[in-house]
């Protein structure tokens, strides 16, 4: 009898199951220090040598599916401003990314910066670490160019395949990211993580795409148990982020230590 491949769902929200985040065996560590590898960033704020005003700006680094920043007019009250990356989910663009989190941008004053995938979903998602992870050390590296980052505040997030993206980058790189967002995340790809970022999670409970029980009921438990600290937020609704979560979760990293 032939095996039919799983859905895309359940294939997503098996692979906690499967790995957690602890790794056994000699495979599945060269595995997880191969992925590791692939997923470092190496860009870090320095000094801007250029600027860029208040508004939503293309940074110019690829004639199509470009990166976004924006820089909201409270982020003047700021002489190094915090920066919250936001991923988009599968099929989406720069665009929702930056409007997930536009007006709690203007509200709190951090840059938003949305590199958007080369294809329809994040690469590691796809196959491995490649194009995107370079994509988006590029564009941190024209963002600290143009703006004075305080390296103390920057975070990651995502929504859906960009929650699992943001999940699996920001424990790799938790020695840069301050926090690490995944709202309604449906994995963490293994790895050598690094550092002890902060980490805030949000999933609906009737989520029909990326089931909570397979999902971020099995992330939480697994993070907390490998020593993170990490506020989850569980509501009554389907594959969504609420705003009033989204603004809790701002709040939350604005006012971290």
């Amino acid at each position: 009898m032939p095996i039919t491949p799983p859905s895309r769902r359940r294939f997503i929200c098996a692979i906690p199951a499967a790995t957690g985040l602890a790794l056994s065996g000699r495979l599945s560590t060269l595995r997880a220090q191969s992925l590791t590898e692939k997923s470092r960033l190496s860009a870090r704020p320095s000094k801007a040598t250029g600027s860029v005003p208040a508004g939503l700006h293309p940074l110019g680094l690829r004639a199509e599916r470009d990166a976004l920043l924006y820089v909201p007019e409270s982020a003047a009250k700021y002489k190094r401003v915090p920066l919250i990356i936001s991923l988009h989910g599968a099929g989406r663009t720069a665009d929702r990314a930056i409007e997930l989190l536009r007006s709690l941008s203007d509200e709190h004053g951090f840059l938003l910066l949305a590199p958007a995938s080369e294809a329809e979903t994040w690469d590691v998602i796809r196959s491995t670490y490649g194009p995107d992870i370079a994509f988006l050390n590029q564009s941190l590296a024209r963002t600290f160019e143009l703006r004075n980052v305080d390296p103390r505040r920057v975070a990651i997030a995502g929504f859906s395949d960009g929650a699992s993206y943001s999940l699996s980058v920001g424990l790799t790189n938790g020695d840069f990211f301050r926090a690490v967002f995944g709202f309604s995340p449906g994995f963490i790809i293994p790895g050598e993580f690094t550092g002890r970022p902060d980490i805030f999670i949000s999933h609906g409970t009737i989520d029909p795409i990326l089931p909570i029980d397979e999902c971020s009921r099995r992330i939480v438990p697994a993070l907390k148990r490998s020593g993170y600290r990490v506020t989850y937020r569980e509501f009554e609704g389907k594959h969504t982020l609420p705003p009033e979560i989204a603004s809790e979760a701002m709040r939350w990293f604005m006012h971290l230590a």
